[in-house]
């Protein structure tokens, strides 16, 4: 299982648009999940820390994350979003091995709800203020009336091989030795084939075909939606875009699966991004 899928929540959609039921779920039953601004809280067994509404400040704006075993679950939008484009926190990485799937996929879609909530209390269309609506999933203008609900941005991650070998890259700044599947976002009036074909094409100077479709995975730093995906090359002369990576390299099969048991010629991306799993569906084919 991909880290942040699986969550065991029922997100009870037909509810978050009446409020009479909302306002229901607002008693002694309902949890309340403990963050620290976007970090996860966490008890002395390391699972999520789970308080009740009255651990809420008394203005707090709520987020109906679901039904937990017929427990409404809720989570406070904190001050401040994260508007970093990239996860760069020690304790976020420390966070995400330690909790379990289940915990980590709740976590996961708690934090970019509310980040997301942090980061638009005013309204792209007016300049007004934002008021939260439909139980923390749509956000609406105090003062033109304007609806807006969550964004989850496509990035595209693929894999590219050519006569058995697979192209991997070294972001600016990366430690030596750490290659991960190239990735962009997808942009505006593209398809996913074609958004994998451009990216790869700028940062590789590589022509990529025949791309298909392996997994997705939620990304909440802030609010991605991560498209795996592997394709062709049709040779494997390099021009390395040198204001977004490092270097790129090509690797065998043998030397991806020595990195992926920690004992090859780079360092294997963790086990919690869809990069590992590529690289292992890859491995394994």
């Amino acid at each position: 299982m991909l880290a942040f899928t699986g969550s065991r929540l029922d997100r009870a959609d037909n509810d978050r648009a009446d409020p009479e039921r909302l306002a229901g779920y607002m008693n002694w039953r309902a949890r309340l999940l403990a963050l620290d601004g976007l970090m996860p809280g966490m008890d002395q067994a390391g699972a999520l820390a789970w308080g009740t509404l009255a651990d809420a400040p008394e203005d707090a704006e709520l987020v109906f994350l679901g039904l937990d075993g017929g427990k409404p679950c809720f989570a406070c939008v904190p001050a401040a979003g994260d508007a970093a484009p990239r996860l760069a926190n020690p304790a976020v990485w420390q966070a995400m091995a330690s909790l379990t799937p289940d915990d980590l996929a709740i976590y996961g879609g708690a934090r970019s709800i509310v980040d997301w909530h942090a980061r638009h209390r005013f309204c792209a269309q007016c300049g007004g203020t934002t008021r939260i609506a439909k139980g923390g999933w749509q956000r609406e203008c105090n003062q033109c009336a304007a609806s807006h609900f969550p964004r989850t941005d496509p990035v595209a991650i693929m894999l590219v091989e050519y006569d058995g070998r697979l192209m991997l890259g070294r972001g600016k700044g990366w430690p030596e030795g750490r290659f991960s599947a190239l990735a962009g976002f997808v942009e505006p009036g593209e398809s996913i084939e074609e958004g994998v074909a451009r990216e790869v094409l700028e940062e590789s100077g590589v022509k990529v075909r025949d791309v298909t479709y392996i997994a997705s995975q939620p990304w909440p730093f802030p609010s991605q939606l991560m498209i795996g995906c592997h394709g062709y090359a049709d040779d494997d002369a390099l021009v390395v875009d040198e204001t977004e990576l490092a270097e790129i390299r090509w690797f065998t099969r043998e030397e991806v699966a020595a990195s992926l048991a920690g004992d090859g010629p780079f360092a294997a991306p963790p086990a919690q991004a869809i990069a590992h799993h590529l690289l292992t569906w890859w491995r394994d084919r």
